[in-house]
């Protein structure tokens, strides 16, 4: 089996152009004049401070985007790491908050087309509007039938534009006059409290840096050019913002500053002046920047309406909403259902809202304020939670200083916000919420990391924090998925017994697997071509494991896997189908396909989930041992012991080893432990000793030994072997083996730690 990728044929100038092409539209062309009238030449101020935000966010995108470069952006980092009900909301928040952008790119498009053009009032609608829902109408058709984005084609768009600015930048660098820029009433005629209201304004301007994680998978080494791309391009923006605004309000004073079509404005009044009494330059420097305008509003534009279908394509993927809404054309290949609704929320939006396009332009910025502040969150869950395959090339500097820094400034942006936009956002929210709670809780079965951490440490958080993640828990689809590596018929039965009591605990489901191991010099193609005997064999096997699990009330599945790897085929098929949890044998584990070298290497590097391996053929449960010195994969042991002593009815004894003369201490920690893992009513068990002694005259008592891995890890003990384990392997009864994934090193889980 192997994963699908997409070529990695995007350079790191290809990814900087994607987020400084979406970056540069509507913000810079439009929105200097309506800020400058809010807040005089200290605007320039607030495009820095707007600037100083994004890049902390972009600190944070980075490492999201290089921990998982396949990862379609902030909605998937969310519902990933916060889980459902706060993916719903990211999900809404892009959703509505790129309908909301696209609008007012739209808006933007039609100020200068109407400069441009001539257009007419219709009904209500202004030229302006006019425009720009012609505009919004092209911009649809062509994702309607399927315009392809490249990186490209965005490269030449970008270098254009950053032509046409710079041409601007000099030519008003000459006519530059500071008199003109400030004016009568100084640098800051409403005060310098004018900064931040006029930053929550001109924000939008620096919506689009996270749009290059979504292309990480096409990216060539996206641990290094991933960050510097995302980084990069907001600093490289911010630059340009502060130098063109300070530049249009040195050339045309601020209360005269055009609040439709500024850059060609001030393209009208400074090309003169530098460059002489030529006739037309005037003319012809204002249609340039307009047709620069036209060109940054209509990329900005297409981008956000592209980006929303990807959301809802995800979205609908994990099933928070219907998969209707993503139907793909039959001729063009696109989710042109999806593409319709976004673009007629754009329509209304345009018609309702389009005479106020600050309106527009902060409701666009809070949703999408409110996505960085909640991934910026879901990255402090990701670190905190330990979470194995989260392992970015790039973290950001001071943490947790900057994610949490990150989140207050975006919440704190959002203060600034007028009580329309706040009104608005804060409606679609709330829509997205109740939405979670009366569709897709009962469909989607994703379980987010915070979830899952909060749950496997019930007895660390206190109960209002557990019964909140239970209340928002999604109970869709069928739970977490406990998937059997079956091999050997005479462990079929004690495997699916384990899985089936772990998953009716859970209210999961069982996958049953026997991955068959073809020979290196048959390709799997021939195998699958000639397999009627391995289908007899495997059938036989699964079929069996469907019988033993009638035992339990919970649905099993069953699947046969071809493969030239053993062991290896495990993890694989884990990874492929979100298994929270795998059982197998430990002849399997030990020996699979006789490749000790590749078994070692890859069980020691990041486990996909938790595994339970079993040492014994035949299992009668009636009372288990749990050995415990503490740690992530006794959490484990306890979860197993605790599912089975509720499934099948087993008790439950607890073992804690220690020095002569620690029986009290020992006794202590055993008494917290066991509370703390809903065991209070085990028999705790402390003796003196050595463990691999202690745990060999104590063990032949019971039905099975439930041993969790220690720092030395789990493959360290089979393949390599550990006192511990050499003592209890050579017992009469079946020993399990858990472990729980964690982030150590390589060497520390083959040698452990020292």
């Amino acid at each position: 089996m192997s994963d699908e990728e997409l070529a990695k044929d995007l350079g790191l100038v290809s990814a900087m152009t994607i987020g400084i092409g979406t970056m540069i539209g509507a913000g810079i062309f439009v929105l200097p004049g309506v800020a400058a009238n809010a807040a005089g030449p200290i605007v320039v101020v607030s495009f820095v401070v707007g600037g100083v935000i994004a890049m902390v966010n972009a600190l944070s995108v980075s490492e999201l985007g290089t921990a998982m470069p396949k990862a379609g952006g902030g909605y998937y980092y969310i519902n990933k790491s916060l889980g459902p009900m706060f993916g719903s909301i990211a999900g809404m928040g892009d959703w509505m908050g790129l309908a909301f952008a696209s609008a007012f790119y739209c808006i933007g498009f039609g100020q200068y087309l109407a400069v441009f053009v001539g257009l007419p009032t219709i009904a209500f609608l202004n030229p302006i509007q006019v425009g720009a829902l012609l505009a919004g109408a092209v911009f649809v058709g062509v994702n309607y039938i399927g315009a392809k984005e490249t990186g490209g084609v965005q490269t030449v768009i970008v270098f254009v534009l950053l032509a046409i600015l710079t041409a601007f930048a000099i030519a008003g660098f000459l006519s530059f006059d500071y008199a003109t820029l400030a004016g009568e009433g100084g640098l800051a005629p409403f005060g310098t409290g004018a900064i931040l209201p006029a930053t929550a304004l001109v924000f939008v301007s620096f919506l689009g840096y996270a749009k290059i994680a979504t292309v990480a998978e096409e990216l060539k080494n996206p641990g290094r050019n991933l960050p510097i791309a995302i980084i990069g391009s907001v600093a490289i923006v911010t630059v340009i913002y502060a130098v063109l605004v300070t530049t249009m309000l040195g050339v045309v004073p601020w209360p005269e500053l055009s609040q439709d079509a500024p850059v060609a404005q001030a393209a009208q009044v400074s090309f003169p002046s530098s460059i002489g009494p030529i006739g037309g330059v005037a003319a012809a420097a204002a249609a340039v920047m307009t047709l620069g305008a036209l060109l940054a509003t209509a990329s900005s534009a297409n981008a956000s309406i592209l980006a929303s279908a990807r959301i809802n394509f995800a979205m609908g993927r994990d099933k928070i909403v219907t998969n209707w809404l993503n139907e793909i054309h039959p001729n063009y290949a696109t989710p042109y259902r999806s593409i319709l609704v976004t673009g007629a929320l754009i329509v209304v939006f345009i018609g309702l809202l389009g005479r106020d396009i600050e309106v527009l332009a902060k409701a666009a910025s809070v949703l999408h304020l409110i996505v960085y502040a909640l991934m910026n969150v879901g990255l402090i869950v990701f670190r905190e939670a330990d979470v194995p395959e989260y392992d970015p090339d790039f973290t950001v500097p001071l943490y947790p200083i900057t994610p949490i820094l990150g989140a207050l400034l975006s919440l704190g942006l959002v203060a600034f916000m007028d009580a329309v936009e706040i009104a608005l956002s804060g409606g679609f929210v709330l829509a997205a919420v109740v939405w979670y709670f009366v569709y897709a809780r009962n469909k989607t079965t994703q379980q987010g990391v915070l979830s899952r951490y909060v749950r496997r440490r019930e007895g660390e958080f206190p109960d209002r924090v557990v019964d909140a993640a239970d209340a928002v828990a999604p109970n869709g689809g069928d739970g977490p998925t406990i998937m059997v590596a079956l091999a050997n018929p005479r462990t079929e039965s004690a495997l699916i017994t384990l899985a089936g009591a772990l998953a009716e605990h859970e209210g999961g489901r069982v996958l049953a697997t026997h991955i068959v191991t073809v020979p290196d010099q048959t390709s799997l193609a021939t195998a699958a071509e000639n397999r009627e005997r391995i289908d007899a064999s495997s059938e036989e096997l699964l079929d069996a494991a469907k019988v033993d699990a009638e035992a339990f009330d919970v649905p099993i599945e069953t699947r046969t896997i071809l493969s030239h790897r053993g062991i290896e085929e495990v993890f694989d098929a884990a990874r492929t189908n979100d298994a929270d949890t795998v059982v197998m044998g430990y002849g399997g584990a030990r020996f699979a396909g006789g490749r000790v070298e590749g078994t070692l290497d890859e069980l020691t590097h990041d486990l996909p989930c938790d595994f339970l391996v079993l040492d014994g053929q035949e299992m009668t449960l009636s009372d288990v041992l749990v050995p415990t010195a503490g740690g992530p994969s006794s959490d484990l042991s306890a979860e197993v012991a605790r599912a089975l002593r509720e499934t099948v009815d087993v008790d439950v004894s607890l073992l804690h080893v220690v020095d002569p003369g620690g029986e009290a201490d020992g006794r202590e920690f055993l008494s917290d432990w066991a509370g703390g893992h809903q065991l209070e009513d085990a028999e705790l068990l402390v003796e003196p000793g050595d463990v691999e002694t202690v745990i060999g005259r104590v063990a032949p008592e019971y039905s099975m030994v439930i041993v969790g891995a220690t720092e030395r890890g789990l493959l360290s003990r089979i393949v390599r072997g550990s006192l511990t384990f050499d003592s209890i392997a050579a017992l009469d009864v079946p020993v399990l083996l858990t472990e729980r994934p964690s982030s150590r090193t390589l060497r520390e889980r083959i040698l452990g730690r020292r």
